[in-house]
């Protein structure tokens, strides 16, 4: 076995070479996502002038039997594939005079030293020979297009690449020269090796980079490496540190925060790639950002803060494993770094979050649902007023406000399902926890009841015991059958002890007396017990009730005099168990993408659409194979079925199911494409908002003026224009898209006046401000153009920016201004997109 690095088309290169995929080798399955990554990874290679970029290792084994110089690709032969494909592309485009090269000879180049060897008779001048099914595809694509596998792997990446290059964020030559600068660790494989043997060992044995490795050598290694090692020691190894090691995890929920969605934990690389090309890439001020984010997640790790309080929070919602917390926390912890919250006020939030968990885990709500909220928290606090001011108050009422599987658990809820859950039956963290609290809380002189539970020092006593002596039936009298069954494993029937071996199921009077009983006994919570002379229904009913209504104490609920002016949308994921017949959907948000719609169907054809684009593989092999029984609902002849739309390239989706159907086949896609289905969050008006647009009602007004308005609106912008998709609303605003994420124009009505605003609202605020500087550093030539000022907000104390214009002597509770309104914000509308957009989508 020989090993060298070579450039990978070096490797390739030579007409008389022939690549044979050994029968043994798994199909070719990269999918559109994989040709995604490698095409960003060759445009990074160009506009970051890097020298090389590491692409693998590929194994081969030279087959003296072969009649041309030919290699058996024991690993590799994915990327091998995805290349060829990828120079078959760009061949087809120059030689269709689509594309052109300043090289003249690069496209006959390219065909003839990586692709065929011309002097070869048709059926074996191809020089790549993949497995049985995928060679026929991918000698189909040398052919008439007609001819093509739709539904093969190779075809659908093939145009990938052919619609992709056709974009030229890169020119021709450009790509070309990334692709040369490709290398690979070429392994041989001598004659003495076993071809077999060491692919099995390839793909059995060896441990992977983590995500954190990839990462830290994704930022570090094309530095310099003086500037390497001074950034080394400098940021990467404290936020190592600060992580317990465990970067993979902590990027994971850093991404969370900044883009609104919850990677996979096998796609935290990938995600922290796409989420750095997105912005300005400068590595500093993202590693000093990273190592800001890891000191805070160290805090949520091992708390050690100046308050004991918090600390004492943080030790015990680590016992109880919530991990889903961390992205609002690490937010609400940002906010005290910035002086905008107390140490207090920190406190109050984290107490409360622990209430509103454990009294959900008692009350046995789901906790599938637990992701998203805290996932989406932060931003439902700022959307209020889009502020931080009044922040803790937002929050209880953002939990006040929940319904459903999400709702905060009442006290009359809590107490019933506390003292009425077999607790002992319940995980073990959780009935450790809630022993710890009844027997700490309000006191200074705490005991280290975990320490204690963890060593075996303490362990749970059933007070009547699981198994019932002659004595005890006759302690409980008739009817114990019915007590020992109902009671046994309840919270009232249940203590901590170190002696619980002693206790057995002796009678409650040796319990009580013994040495080392509940007399004698230094856990406080026994102090309560040992003043009962029996134990019976009516001590059990008693305890009950004492410890419910402890509870209501230790786990309380918040209250709030806070109201937002604006009621906000009821929020649901794709993984909710929810009815969402007769709801009206308003808008929903996936991957970064927050769009308003009019209907399910128009949300259904919109998410599939953006799975479609981000790996079209998926749905064309549903559309054009019977393999999965959601293949019926996609075909690739507008004829199939009576009623349905185009998602992209010729292929439908059949549209006239209800909203169940449409939300049953979204769930199945999302497993296809291995998405997370929280991660789809659907916006609903309120079920108590739909009966409100009767006549009078604020809402019936609005949607009268808006049904006035946006034909004027419409008429202003054409046929085509921003507000085309838009529908009469009962909200006091609408908002037109014109195809740049985040960024929309939306005209304002309300008793105070009409405005028109051009609202900078992507998830990341950097990028918002970015874009407002663009634009303010136009101001003079922008307000000379629209001819008069404009208000300008940058909002640094908030994520979103907007520049406004606004008419204050109007009022949409005043039908007689509504001419006047309509007719401001139709031409003002008109006025930011013709004038505002053009500065920001050049850039």
């Amino acid at each position: 076995m020989r090993g060298s690095a070579i450039k990978f088309i070096k490797y390739m290169e030579g007409s008389d070479k022939r690549f044979v995929v050994p029968v043994y080798q798994r199909n070719y399955d990269w999918r559109t996502e994989n040709c995604k990554q490698l095409f960003d990874d060759l445009v990074r290679i160009v506009k970051r002038h890097r020298r090389s970029h590491f692409f693998g290792s590929l194994v081969s084994y030279f087959n003296h039997d072969g009649e041309h110089e030919e290699f058996l690709v024991i690993d590799g032969q994915q990327r091998l594939t995805t290349v060829s494909l990828l120079l078959l592309a760009m061949h087809d485009l120059m030689k269709q005079g689509i594309i052109k090269s300043r090289v003249d000879t690069l496209q006959e180049s390219i065909f003839e030293e990586y692709l065929v060897d011309k002097w070869q008779k048709e059926d074996t001048r191809i020089k790549l020979k993949p497995i049985k099914n995928d060679q026929k595809a991918y000698g189909k694509l040398f052919e008439d297009t007609s001819e093509q596998i739709h539904g093969s792997n190779l075809t659908v990446n093939y145009d990938y690449f052919y619609n992709r290059i056709q974009k030229q964020e890169i020119t021709i030559d450009e790509l070309y020269d990334a692709i040369c600068r490709l290398e690979i660790i070429n392994i041989q494989l001598d004659d003495d090796d076993n071809p077999q043997l060491i692919f099995e060992s390839l793909n059995s044995t060896g441990l992977d980079l983590s995500e954190g490795d990839k990462i830290r050598n994704y930022i570090l290694m094309g530095l310099p490496s003086k500037q390497q090692e001074e950034y080394y020691d400098k940021y990467w190894n404290k936020i190592e540190a600060c992580t317990k090691y465990d970067v993979g995890s902590f990027i994971r929920d850093y991404l969370s925060i900044k883009q609104q969605a919850i990677p996979q934990q096998k796609k935290v690389y990938t995600n922290f790639k796409d989420y750095t090309d997105s912005g300005d890439f400068q590595v500093e001020p993202l590693l000093k950002e990273l190592l800001a984010y890891a000191r805070r997640y160290q805090t949520l790790l091992e708390g050690k803060t100046s308050y004991p309080a918090l600390n004492a929070c943080i030790y015990r919602l680590n016992r109880l494993e919530t991990t889903v917390t961390r992205p609002f926390f690490l937010e609400v912890l940002r906010l005290y770094d910035e002086k905008k919250l107390t140490v207090e006020q920190v406190t109050d939030i984290f107490l409360t979050t622990e209430s509103y968990l454990f009294r959900r885990n008692i009350c046995d709500l789901p906790t599938n649902s637990l992701n998203k909220i805290f996932l989406m928290l932060h931003r439902e606090i700022i959307r209020y007023d889009e502020s931080d001011t009044d922040y803790v108050e937002k929050f209880k009422y953002t939990f006040l406000s929940k319904k459903d599987r999400v709702r905060f658990p009442d006290d009359e809820e809590f107490a019933e399902a506390f003292t009425r859950k077999p607790i002992y039956l319940a995980n073990s963290k959780n009935k450790v926890y809630l022993l710890e609290r009844l027997e700490n809380y309000g006191t200074a002189e705490d005991k280290d009841v975990y320490r204690h539970c963890d060593e075996g020092t303490y362990s749970i006593e059933h007070i009547m015991p699981q198994h019932l002596t002659p004595t005890w039936q006759k302690e409980l009298g008739p009817d114990y059958k019915q007590i020992h069954e109902e009671w046994l494993h309840r919270i009232a029937n249940l203590t901590l002890t170190a002696y619980n071996s002693k206790y057995s199921n002796r009678s409650f009077t040796e319990k009580k007396t013994m040495q080392n009983g509940f007399e004698d006994s230094g856990i406080r919570m026994n102090t309560w017990i040992a003043k009962k002379d029996i134990w019976s229904l009516k001590e059990l009913e008693e305890r009950s009730q004492y410890l419910g209504n402890r509870a209501l104490t230790i786990w309380k609920k918040p209250s709030t005099d806070y109201i937002p002016e604006e009621k906000q949308l009821e929020s649901y994921s794709l993984d909710d168990d929810a009815d969402f017949t007769g709801r009206q959907i308003m808008r929903f948000t996936f991957k970064q993408t927050d769009q308003p719609v009019n209907s399910w169907s128009e949300m259904y054809q919109k998410i599939i659409q953006i799975l479609y684009a981000q790996d079209n593989s998926v749905i064309k092999k549903l559309a054009f194979s019977d393999e999965d029984p959601i293949g019926s609902h996609f075909s690739a002849d507008e004829m199939t079925f009576a009623k349905s739309a185009e998602i992209s390239d010729g292929i439908y989706v059949w549209t006239n199911n209800n909203t169940k159907g449409k939300l049953s086949v979204l769930n199945r896609l999302f497993k296809l494409y291995n998405e997370d289905p929280s991660g789809l969050i659907f916006y609903l008006k309120d079920e108590s908002d739909l009966v409100a647009d009767v006549p009078g009602s604020r809402a019936e007004q609005r949607r009268r003026y808006w049904t006035y308005a946006l034909p004027v609106i419409k008429q202003a912008q054409g046929d085509d224009g921003i507000f085309h998709n838009v529908n009469p609303t009962s909200e006091n605003w609408v908002n037109g898209y014109f195809g740049m994420r985040g960024v929309s124009i939306c005209c304002v009505a309300n008793s105070k006046g009409a405005r028109v605003e051009l609202y900078l609202q992507r998830n990341e605020k950097a990028e918002n401000k970015k874009l407002y500087d663009i634009l303010v550093s136009h101001k003079v030539e922008i307000e000379r153009a629209t001819g008069m000022p404009l208000i300008w907000e940058r909002a640094d104390d908030r994520k979103m920016s907007k520049i406004s214009i606004q008419n204050s002597n109007l009022s949409s509770e005043t039908e007689a201004d509504w001419p006047k309104m309509a007719q401001f914000q139709a031409e003002w509308s008109k006025r930011f997109y013709d004038i505002l957009v053009p500065f920001i989508t050049a850039k």
